[in-house]
């Protein structure tokens, strides 16, 4: 790792906020790993990128993955400087057993997968001064209804970025990133059809883009190393809640 030439990991990096976080941090002059399950959009987008940039499939659920993905980063990158936890899935429905492996996959992904991903990256990050961006969202600051199990993931993620912040100063930065409805394809993950449609409407409706997402956190990431911003709440000017 170079004072000149950073680093960043982007898991959940085949679409959305992902794939425009590492289009931005790309066009700052940073080399990115691209990790998430599709390897042919994660690889097509490596290859528009260039600079370096690589592809590896991963499943942040699967924590042999995530080392063999820190093991390539270190190789061939020289280790992680920053660690984007971007990678989650949004399955929202009425609470009923029907839906419990929706909600498994909720956890395991949006809440497990973000700290065992910061954990096996946890020591190339120190090594040089990191940045640990967590995407949370809205929901981890209000629940409704139909949004339980996805908004306890949320809320997890936001206290443990704050326990984070507090533990790994001065040598990790940490900033929580929380959304609102953002035109991405979250919703059609969604397996309650009848919540599907209706979330499909909002996000359908939404001015905030992924690029714009993307602009805040590179934003974030090109403060000097004194100034830390820990928490940027985002969403359309028109979402009430």
């Amino acid at each position: 790792m170079t004072d000149t030439i950073r680093t960043a990991v982007i898991t959940g990096a085949s679409s959305g906020i992902g794939a425009a976080t590492a289009k931005a941090l790309a066009a700052d002059g940073y080399r990115v790993a691209l990790l998430a399950r599709r390897y042919d959009r994660i690889s097509a987008l490596a290859e528009e990128l260039g600079n370096g940039a690589i592809a590896i499939a991963a499943d942040v659920t699967d924590r042999d993955q995530i080392v063999a993905a820190a093991d390539r980063v270190q190789d061939e990158l020289g280790g992680a400087d920053v660690l984007v936890n971007n990678a989650g899935t949004m399955l929202l429905g009425p609470f009923s057993s029907e839906r419990r492996e929706d909600y498994r996959a909720m956890v395991e992904a949006n809440l497990l997968g973000a700290i065992t991903t910061t954990e096996v990256f946890l020591d190339q990050l120190k090594a040089g001064g990191g940045d640990l961006i967590n995407i949370s969202s809205v929901a981890g600051r209000t629940a409704r209804a139909t949004n339980g199990v996805y908004a306890a993931t949320k809320w997890g993620i936001n206290g443990w970025s704050e326990s984070l912040r507090q533990e790994l100063l001065p040598d990790i930065r940490v900033t929580l990133i929380e959304p609102g409805v953002v035109d991405t394809p979250l919703p059609t993950h969604i397996t309650d059809e009848a919540t599907r449609d209706a979330v499909q409407k909002s996000y359908d409706a939404a001015t905030v883009k992924p690029e714009e997402i993307a602009e805040v956190i590179a934003f974030v990431l090109a403060r000097p190393r004194h100034l830390a911003i820990n928490e940027v709440l985002l969403r359309p000017a028109d979402q009430l809640g």
